[in-house]
């Protein structure tokens, strides 16, 4: 019995991973759907729906079975050409989307054990209506087409969720000895006959009859929890003559679906898949392969039907059923080819990993310095070996944790979708780049900036219609998402063609807010960059989605603590780029490392641009404050003594280098005493008392045990350029509480 409720949970799990994956197709397909209406994306929806109401079935989850059995019959209403697609019916479906969420993340939280809370009841109650009524069902209705039968049904015979049993009795069965009625009399033995019509149409005029021929049709409602096989057999000694097709009620659809969402194997014949599920008994199929066989042989064109629509033809199976099968049997086909290919593997298991290949980099690590200590060339080339496969498997293994950002990029679809329709504004979203590869530990951490930039870009950069038109531009602004991989980095840009940032505004607003001196001149990147300073903000109301002066500077800081830089290009009237640009990956890179005062530093090999040896301008000048600067061929570099600005004690070197860094744009010489190289870095996380401290992004462990402190380039930049010194700077958002980064 233990073992059971296991695989029973573990169902239950790989449900909700293909329900939750099953809602982004459902968005994604509505988001194209609002674009432009594509019948591949009403069946995409459509598909994802069902799928979802079947597979809850199986579960029991009734909840979702019975509203996404609304939004199903919405969809199919669109599908059929009945209804056309409106950007309220888009919204309402995108709403439902939510919903569906919404009680599944109510189900897989209690277990199914409690109903639903008031608000999520309310919600379904509401939507639900909402989805009738656009659909024009009217209150309650089920939205379900039934195919059609050979003859006009009673619609009083109709009614209920019950079998509809079609009866049409063969020429011959008087003469076979046979009495149609003692067969109606005894379909009580497998359940309630509630609905009885004789079809009276097909009976000729009295003086027509052969009297030894039999022309009675009937249509029943059965109330029944029989199989289909069940109700057959009542009918198996005039099965020969006679013409039998049986609807089955919504609940047996339902369980057939469910069955069919269980179903994992797909070398199933669709023909035994139906009969196992019970859409089809076995006769019937054998009926239908006779017929297809026929056909065959006869070889005329055009080529006979499948057996799914040789099933349907025949009425011997619904026809939603049918569709249902071909598509689990496709999915099944898509899913095994999938997993030939990939497995499966828990993040925690993978992050255990990645924690095994780092403490293997620095035993590695530790292995070359005793083999160079000893000087024993045998030991230190095989030392040399072991480190350059330990850097084979922290590439590899750092390559597990790479997903592609696409599937980031597409959660703004939603995003530009509701936000324009709520501004006014018509937007086009563009995504480019989305193969792009970053290190899964980054990508949760990037959604919130990213999520600000997209909403300033709506709100700030891009225009009404109206405005754009006067401006003489298109009336449909575009935005742009784009990623590509440059010199060890992921770059990630927002774009708009809007109206760009106004330089007056923001110089106006410094000034107000005394950020910058009246007399003090400055370059355009330099005015871009005030946006990023706490607590500025050009809006001048307060809105939902901006004015409130928090957001761009908490971006930066996000980035920045990812070890990224953020920058930004506007052009008035011609709209701005937002540029992001982050590492690889967060657990492991290539550092490299230097002295100073007896202490071993490291910083990004990728942000190290070239080492020289001091000049002796730099020299004299490392002498005083640590914000002097020097002249490197022409170009003027601030200068950091790391020294002086960490009040090191302790001898100084003879003959002191200069690393010059890369870090937003700009650059930096940081002087130190002695250059000891390349070095496969594992990040550790500061203590909780020092991650306030500015200047160091982590720490790591050497070789010999000793702790090697990871500079923060990005940050030293900023505290040794003097140029800074021109745009006062408000208290460090370090040292601030972190405000909430609403757009």
């Amino acid at each position: 019995m233990m073992r059971e409720d296991q695989i029973l949970a573990q169902a239950r799990v790989a449900f909700m991973e293909e329900a939750r994956d099953l809602l982004g197709q459902f968005e994604s397909a509505l988001l194209s759907l609002a674009g432009a209406p594509d019948p591949d994306c009403i069946n995409a929806a459509f598909r994802a729906a069902h799928t979802i109401k079947g597979s809850a079935g199986l579960f029991g989850f009734s909840e979702v079975v019975g509203f996404t059995h609304d939004v199903e019959a919405l969809l199919d209403r669109v599908r059929t050409g009945e209804l056309a697609v409106s950007d309220n019916m888009v919204s309402l479906l995108l709403e439902c989307r939510d919903h569906i969420g919404g009680l599944l993340d109510h189900l897989d939280g209690k277990q199914g054990a409690q109903g639903l809370s008031p608000h999520l009841f309310a919600n379904s109650a509401r939507l639900g209506e909402a989805l009738r009524r656009i659909g024009g069902l009217g209150p309650g209705g089920q939205g379900r087409q039934e195919p059609a039968a050979a003859v006009a049904i009673p619609a009083q015979v109709v009614e209920g969720d019950d079998w509809l049993l079609h009866i049409r009795f063969g020429l011959e069965t008087f003469q076979m000895g046979f009495d149609p009625a003692s067969f109606l009399r005894y379909l009580p033995t497998v359940g309630e006959v509630v609905g009885n019509e004789a079809l009276l149409g097909e009976v000729p005029a009295l003086d027509l009859i052969d009297p030894e021929q039999c022309h009675l049709s009937f249509v029943l409602r059965l109330r029944s929890a029989a199989e289909k096989a069940a109700i057959e057999q009542v009918f198996e000694f005039v099965a020969d003559s006679i013409s039998l097709n049986m609807l089955p009620p919504r609940s047996k659809l339902d369980q057939m679906f469910a069955l069919l969402a269980g179903h994992d194997d797909d070398r199933t014949l669709l023909g035994d898949l139906l009969v196992r599920i019970g859409a089809v008994t076995p006769r019937e199929l054998e009926a239908a392969l006779a017929s297809h066989a026929s056909a065959q042989v006869a070889g005329s064109p055009p080529p006979p039907p499948r057996i799914g629509e040789a099933l349907v033809q025949r009425e011997a199976a619904p026809p939603e059923v049918v569709q249902a099968a071909i598509e689990r049997q496709g999915a099944l086909r898509d899913r095994r080819g999938e997993e030939s290919r990939f497995v499966r593997v828990a993040a925690d298991k993978l992050d255990a990993l990645i924690s095994l290949i780092g403490e293997l980099v620095i035993a590695g690590s530790a292995t070359r310095i005793l083999a160079d200590q000893r000087t024993d060339a045998v030991l230190a080339e095989a030392a040399a070996r072991v480190c350059s496969l330990v850097e084979g498997a922290r590439d590899r293994a750092l390559q597990l944790r790479m997903v592609p950002i696409g599937d980031t990029f597409s959660r703004f679809k939603r995003i530009v979708h509701e936000v324009g329709r709520s501004l006014g504004k018509d937007v086009e979203l563009a995504v480019s780049g989305g193969d792009a590869e970053l290190d899964k530990s980054m990508v949760e951490q990037i959604v919130d900036p990213l999520t600000h930039l997209v909403r300033n870009a709506l709100d700030h950069g891009l225009e009404t219609p109206a405005e754009r038109t006067a401006a003489g531009k298109a009336p449909r602004g575009q935005l742009a998402l784009n990623a590509y991989h440059e010199s060890g980095s992921i770059v990630i840009e927002v774009s708009d063609d809007g109206r760009g940032l106004s330089r007056e505004r923001i110089l106006a607003k410094a000034l107000e807010r005394g950020l910058i001196a009246p007399s003090v001149e400055l370059s355009d990147a330099e005015v871009h960059q005030l946006i990023f300073l706490p607590g500025f903000s050009t809006a001048e109301t307060v809105t939902d989605l901006s004015g409130r002066g928090v957001g761009m500077d908490v971006v930066r800081r996000n980035i920045e603590a990812l070890r990224g830089e953020v920058s930004l290009a506007s052009t008035a009237g011609g709209g701005s780029t937002v540029q992001i640009r982050l590492p690889l990956t967060l657990a492991i890179i290539d550092g490299f490392r230097f002295e100073v005062a007896g202490h071993q530093f490291v910083v990004p090999l990728d942000l190290v641009v070239e080492c020289i040896e001091t000049p002796a301008e730099a020299a004299a000048l490392a002498q005083g404050a640590h914000g002097s600067c020097f002249n490197l061929r022409g170009e003027v570099l601030p200068l950091l003594c790391l020294r002086r600005h960490l009040s090191l004690q302790g001898p100084e070197a003879a003959q002191r280098s200069v690393v010059v860094m890369r870090a937003g744009g700009r650059k930096l010489g940081v002087l130190v005493d002695r250059l000891l190289g390349e070095h496969q870095t594992v990040i550790k996380p500061m203590g909780r008392l020092f991650r306030k401290l500015r200047g160091f992004s982590g720490s790591t462990i050497l070789g010999t045990g000793s702790v090697a402190l990871i500079l923060d380039i990005p940050a030293l930049v900023a505290m040794a350029d003097p140029g800074s010194s021109r745009v006062a700077r408000l208290p460090s958002p370090s040292r601030r509480s972190a405000p909430a980064a609403t757009a």
